[in-house]
């Protein structure tokens, strides 16, 4: 099951390309999206000390069914923005790919982070190319399934998983060490040190996922 990360470079004739490139120094951050037969719908979030012409400009475009200001606070900027054209998103829709969010547009690019199977990643490439969306592929690595799980031993996953449902993660925290020790029939020192152990291996797993 691959993972993958496109730079998907935006139609000219959308909204948030021509926004995009005419304020290249802001973010746009899309935090939620939904996609209708004819539309789309976003939470949209920026930061810039003058939002006042990024919103006249999202206003006066003729893609923009409707604009609203949800929140401002200091320079952070909170817009749902309804466009007519989803143009952008119904290759996902198509190829079955759900949309992971948040996801961030700058000048004129947006980023999308990616988990399906291979069939429907080919199959989100032949819809982009239909659409005459050009993207660049930065990378695809393959999750390989268990390995999360084969990271620790049998005595560090039951510590671990122990802990988990104790509530020694939780925040606040729900258990303390002591806890997790008395529950395990352990002593503190050795829950401490198989705890350890396997946040260790968890820790860099995942440090190791996140790279791109």
């Amino acid at each position: 099951m691959p993972r993958a990360k496109l730079a998907v470079h935006l139609p000219e004739g959308i909204w948030i390309h021509g926004i995009s490139t005419a304020n290249p120094d802001v973010t746009f951050r899309v935090s939620s999206v939904m996609l209708g037969s004819n539309s789309a719908t976003g939470i949209v979030e920026l930061t810039t000390s003058n939002p006042v012409p990024i919103l006249a400009a999202i206003d006066d475009r003729a893609d923009v069914e409707k604009l609203e200001l949800l929140w401002k606070h200091d320079e952070m900027v909170i817009l749902q923005v309804e466009t007519t054209d989803p143009s952008l998103l119904t290759p996902m829709q198509r190829a079955g790919v759900p949309i992971r969010t948040p996801f961030e547009v700058e000048d004129g690019t947006v980023r999308w982070e990616l988990t399906t199977s291979s069939d429907r990643l080919s199959a989100l490439n032949t819809a982009l190319e239909k659409n005459g969306i050009q993207y660049n592929l930065e990378y695809v690595h393959e999750l390989e399934s268990g390995r999360a799980r084969r990271l620790l031993t049998d005595r560090q996953l039951e510590v671990f998983l122990t802990a988990m449902e104790l509530g020694y993660y939780d925040v606040p925290r729900g258990a303390t060490l002591t806890e997790v020790a008395s529950t395990l029939d352990v002593t503190k020192s050795t829950c401490s040190d198989v705890l350890h152990r396997a946040e260790s291996a968890v820790a860099r797993w995942f440090a190791e996922e996140c790279v791109d």
